[in-house]
């Protein structure tokens, strides 16, 4: 349908169709927030699910070196199945919901998630868990209030890493209808809606930096002794 503004055709009517218009943004606002809350809340519950599944596997990894190779393996494995096998295989357990894209999202996430992990609490010197051990903390406080604060740096690291490919990965959620701006991307491209197409793409980008940059200022206020060093 042609859109007629006062002056002649909207930007983003089919006569013109270009690829920034400012008029579909005011005129789709509430469809583009929608789908903007909803990328953002498929990205941080697969993130915060990976996190879960990664740090119990990472630690026993830790603790049984035999089976390390097993469980990096089986990870990064996940990883090389592509979304559009993966998705499908969760659909007869999980159906076309949103829980179908956190979970193979949080699959993909595990991949960096787990090797971060390990190779943050690799990281914490046998001298400073010496230390620790003769002022008699134990197993889980050892790990809680020295071994993970100090391997935070290397963890947030890779939490980085993992938060900005998933924000690029859920747009695939389009596949099963849950795909935030991806659902928006996919019609822009079927339709030639440039200006449909070029705002979700925008979007996606921003939503990947502004994550990034509150990860940063995470870091920054959780390990406030990397500062002091640097200082």
């Amino acid at each position: 349908m042609t859109l007629l503004g006062q002056d002649g055709p909207s930007c983003y009517s089919r006569l013109v169709n270009e690829w920034v218009c400012g008029d579909y943004v005011a005129d789709r606002k509430q469809e583009i927030v929608d789908a903007t809350v909803q990328h953002l809340g498929l990205t941080v519950a697969a993130v915060v699910l990976g996190l879960l599944i990664a740090f119990p596997l990472a630690l026993l990894a830790r603790r049984m070196p035999r089976i390390e190779s097993t469980v990096l393996g089986v990870s990064t494995g996940i990883y090389t199945i592509p979304s559009l096998a993966l998705f499908p295989l969760l659909v007869p357990f999980t159906g076309l919901t949103a829980t179908t894209v956190v979970i193979g999202l949080a699959l993909y996430a595990l991949t960096i998630l787990v090797r971060a992990f390990l190779e943050g609490l690799r990281s914490v010197s046998g001298e400073i868990r010496e230390a620790a051990e003769g002022m008699g903390f134990g197993r889980g406080r050892l790990l809680f209030r020295v071994e993970l604060p100090l391997a935070l740096p290397v963890v947030m690291a890779g939490l980085r890493v993992a938060t900005v490919s998933t924000v690029a990965l859920t747009t695939v959620g389009s596949l099963v209808s849950y795909g935030g701006l991806g659902n928006l991307i996919k019609d822009g491209v079927s339709t030639n809606f440039r200006a449909e197409l070029f705002t979700a793409s925008v979007l996606c980008v921003v939503l990947a930096v502004v994550l990034d940059v509150v990860l940063v200022l995470g870091q920054r206020l959780m390990t406030p002794w990397t500062r002091r060093v640097r200082a």
